[in-house]
């Protein structure tokens, strides 16, 4: 049975999601302690144990230590069961770092997998649905992975209620993901939600990103999406593609910031990822790995990055906790990272 320390690097709930997963991805064993052990509320919270729930269900598996504030679990994965599912986290945990771990664990389906789920979509501390949408599937898509998404209702903090879908398509193997070029992109798109807020929020928003994009020499098309969720709320996603890429950049609305402020951080976050060259941004780049390392057998993939966070730093130990073979090479080319990752 492997151990994995839970407070080791940046120590949140990543770890818990990722282990679990790469357990059932590989069939073995785990135990985790210290689970968000330096938190100001250590232990398991609502959404990290709905995602081992739906996994353990999923894949009728063992597990001990499953209650919220539990600083350990033990977990023993069983057989992958195709077929459909709905579960709740009953807050507005994210929706998204859920299915990450999902689609993590359950790739290699021979049949597919329906989840349905229902918490928060835009949330505080993950990538926003959008985002999951238009970008970490995309990545996902060009490594020869297959995974439909619908967004039912959007959900904010603190009710939640917003409701999603995803079905994984059966497994057709897994392509390394090779872009070792510096990409040029010239186009953004995007989406601009808000929820029981005045719409002029949604517009000085999505006019603020146009124009900073703008002296930048990049056109844009986005959108103002108004619903009525739970919670009030709103948001922005950007991404844009290149031929063979895909960046993008979300923030959340928060009070007391005026709009054109979260619009147009949205696009200097966005830009520095476009001008750097690179083909996968900070934060994809830590979601994308374990499958870079799942594709390298007898083979490479490679990428470059603008910057290794915390949270890639992490999941890359976690990932050689399970595979134990892969190496991530990371070297300097002018002001980004080149990471070629293999398996011996």
């Amino acid at each position: 049975m492997l151990e994995i320390d839970g407070s080791h690097g940046e120590g949140g709930g990543q770890i818990v999601r990722t282990a679990v997963a790469l357990s059932v991805l590989t069939n073995k064993p785990v135990r985790i302690f210290n689970i968000r052990a330096r938190r100001p509320s250590p232990g398991l919270k609502a959404q990290h144990k709905t995602a081992i729930e739906c996994l353990k269900i999923i894949c009728n598996g063992e597990c001990t230590g499953l209650n919220v504030g539990s600083s350990e679990v033990v977990f023993k994965p069983g057989v992958i069961e195709p077929g459909s599912y709905e579960f709740d986290i009953g807050t507005a945990g994210s929706i998204t770092l859920i299915l990450q771990a999902c689609i993590l664990a359950l790739h290699k389906t021979h049949a597919p997998i329906r989840i349905r789920i229902r918490g928060g979509s835009d949330v505080p501390w993950s990538p926003s649905f959008d985002y999951f949408n238009k970008v970490f599937l995309y990545l996902l898509h060009s490594m020869n992975i297959h995974v439909d998404a619908c967004l039912h209702k959007r959900g904010y903090y603190p009710r939640g209620g917003g409701e999603a879908t995803i079905t994984i398509q059966p497994y057709r193997g897994i392509k390394p993901l090779k872009v070792i070029d510096k990409q040029r992109f010239r186009h953004v798109e995007g989406v601009v939600h808000l929820s029981r807020l005045p719409s002029d929020i949604g517009r000085r928003m999505k006019h603020s990103a146009i124009q900073y994009l703008m002296k930048h020499d990049l056109t844009s098309s986005i959108h103002v999406e108004e619903s009525v969720a739970d919670s009030e709320g709103t948001g922005i996603t950007l991404y844009t593609l290149s031929d063979k890429s895909v960046l993008g950049s979300c923030m959340l609305g928060e009070k007391g910031v005026r709009a054109e402020r979260i619009g147009e951080s949205a696009a200097v976050n966005l830009y520095c990822e476009i001008e750097s060259g690179v083909c996968v941004d900070t934060y994809g780049f830590d979601q994308i790995l374990p499958y870079m390392a799942l594709a390298t057998v007898e083979d490479e993939s490679y990428v470059l990055v603008r910057s290794i966070s915390l949270h890639a730093e992490t999941n890359i130990w976690l990932t050689q906790q399970f595979l134990g073979d892969v190496s991530f090479n990371i070297t300097k080319d002018d002001d980004v990272k080149r990471v070629c990752v293999t398996r011996r």
